[in-house]
């Protein structure tokens, strides 16, 4: 039912050969739909309960199905068991799941053992923190977002895009993905310095947590 239907999504999005975009925090049907209307790669939808940007998979599916096809829709879970991901992924509400907690390599590669494409959060505060990516390098994508030990699905500010350069170095075959305070005002310094496969932004396009600005979405994709 995913694989041949989202592929071509799923390879577009991580293309390192030009850089995608994702909005993540989606709430709302109209916002879905409004993503689809101005063809954003990706959109993301928080599954973890403690979000201020929670939404059910039940409640989400109605609108996450409307979409199916057009837009490669991407459920964000923190230290969630893989077979509540494995469920969520099976009713066909999303394409690939989004490991942003304390996951193992090994749960990564559990989740991929059942088909489910996955991409890993990892926090990136200084140098030492590239160490610990290579225990990721078999994830189909790589999310660097800024480092905030017990705080999770990403803190709304930019880290040292060098860090970035320097994993994209470290692991030039796995396609990486920004996050940390990207907005419109600094998303082209971001895909110039780093040249990531895809942008990921939450509050960088929001009037409020959850409510998208299709204004700054529409400037975001200008920069692409």
């Amino acid at each position: 039912m995913h694989s041949r239907a989202v592929q071509p999504l799923l390879e577009t999005f991580l293309d390192p050969s030009s850089c995608s975009l994702k909005i993540c925090g989606v709430i709302r049907a109209d916002d879905a739909q409004g993503l689809v209307d101005r063809m954003v790669h990706a959109l993301g939808v928080n599954f973890w309960p403690l979000s201020k940007r929670f939404i059910s998979p039940d409640d989400a599916a109605p609108w996450l199905r409307d979409v199916a096809g057009k837009i490669l829709r991407v459920g964000v879970f923190v230290n969630a068991r893989p077979d509540y991901i494995a469920e969520v992924f099976r009713s066909g509400i999303i394409d690939a799941a989004q490991l942003h907690g304390d996951e193992s390599p090994g749960e990564l590669a559990e989740l991929q053992a059942m088909n489910i494409p996955c991409i890993k959060a990892c926090g990136i505060r200084d140098a030492v923190d590239l160490d610990g990516l290579s225990h990721f390098a078999h994830a189909d994508g790589l999310l660097l977002d800024t480092a905030a030990p017990g705080v999770y699905g990403g803190t709304g500010h930019p880290f040292d895009w060098s860090l970035a350069q320097q994993a994209g170095l470290l692991l030039p075959t796995v396609p990486l993905l920004l996050a940390g305070g990207i907005t419109p005002a600094n998303a082209a310094d971001a895909v110039s310095q780093v040249h990531p496969a895809a942008l990921d932004v939450a509050s960088g396009a929001e009037v409020s947590p959850g409510i998208k600005d299709f204004a700054k979405v529409d400037d975001l994709m200008r920069v692409l």
